[in-house]
């Protein structure tokens, strides 16, 4: 017997040498993909500002079907983004094929600037608010107040807020949370090696769970249909599912896809079943091939590419879809001379 084991012994001993040594799969430890992904979420909204003068269309379809998939409703509509007085416009091209006259564009752009100014304003008061509260307990000096936009149409941009087609890009208000995400491995997106990460969420939706929260601390009565907000938000991060794509070099979400996996514990199930809701967003490098060499700044810069929605939903009459498709493209570094007509 003890020499069949040293046989036995000797002849893994040689499989083991021949195999090579045996290394454990490399895997992040929680704590450094907690650490990875504060530094992911904190980096996401830099891109925007990194260039200070460029353009881009905008393409925007939207189409509902009803039972058997016969079409209801649809609309595509298109827009040019360009910087005027220090911020980002976003002006009609056409909608369903028809060009927006001249005087309806005029219109359309400068109400969305003065809209655009307001939030900006509101936007910096409360940063100014929150520096000065922050130094009566202790805190930081409160920061400087923030220079005019500049009033030429040429201008740098001046704008705190991201833009809408930042802000709707990253229409999913990630928070982090410790201990929330998986490593699921490496895969290749566009020729790139990214990381693949699956994030459970606990607080994905919590306006309402925070806002009720504040009213208990302050005293305030929560009445029932606040009470109902809340428990539908619970609910909703119990269910659903985010899964990133990281490129892990830059730190940069390059896709992330949206499933809520079950709805039934909406209100009114019973009468209107919500089947199905899924969004996937896709961000790009627009100046990194075309316009820019690989040692020019731009050439790292991430800007949306496109954001794709659907939404199903059961009523007595059959099932109908909602799908929302979005692209942003023909990006351009513009010129300081130039304008836009």
């Amino acid at each position: 017997m003890n020499a069949k084991l040293s046989v036995f012994s000797a002849s893994l001993a040689l499989l083991v040498l021949a195999a090579g040594p045996l290394r454990p799969a490399p895997l992040l430890a929680q704590t450094d993909l907690d650490a990875f992904m504060k530094k992911v979420l904190a980096r996401r909204d830099d891109n925007w500002k990194k260039l200070q003068q460029y353009i881009l269309n905008e393409r925007d379809i939207i189409e509902v079907r009803g039972p058997g998939q016969l079409p209801v409703w649809g609309e595509k509509r298109e827009f040019t983004w360009f910087l005027r007085d220090g911020f980002f416009v976003r002006s009609p091209r056409t909608v369903n094929g028809v060009t927006i006259n001249d005087a309806d564009r005029r219109k359309y752009e400068d109400e969305y600037v003065r809209r655009e100014k307001a939030r900006d304003q509101r936007q910096r008061e409360r940063e100014k608010n929150r520096a000065a509260a922050s130094a009566a307990a202790g805190g930081a000096a409160p920061a400087p107040a923030a220079a005019e936009a500049p009033a030429d149409v040429d201008s740098l941009i001046a704008q705190t807020r991201e833009p809408q087609f930042v802000s709707s890009a990253y229409f999913l208000k990630f928070k982090f949370e410790e201990g929330k995400y998986a490593l699921v491995g490496r895969e290749q997106l566009d020729g790139r090696e990214v990381l693949k990460i699956e994030y459970y969420p606990a607080r994905l939706f919590s306006t309402d769970i925070d806002r009720n929260k504040g009213r208990l601390e302050r005293g305030e009565r929560v009445d029932k249909d606040r009470q109902m907000s809340s428990a539908i938000e619970t609910a909703a991060n119990k269910v659903s599912l985010v899964t990133l794509w990281i490129e892990p070099t830059s730190s940069q979400i390059v896709k992330y896809t949206f499933d809520n996996v079950n709805l039934d514990f909406l209100p009114g199930a019973a009468f209107v079943r919500l089947n199905d809701v899924k969004a996937t967003m896709r961000m790009s490098q627009p100046f990194a091939a075309s316009q820019t060499t690989a040692a020019d700044p731009a050439a790292d810069v991430w800007l949306p590419k496109n954001i794709e929605m659907y939404a199903s939903l059961m009523v007595a009459v059959g099932q109908f879809d909602m799908r929302v498709a979005i692209d942003y493209n023909d990006y351009k570094l513009a010129e300081t001379s130039s304008r836009i007509k």
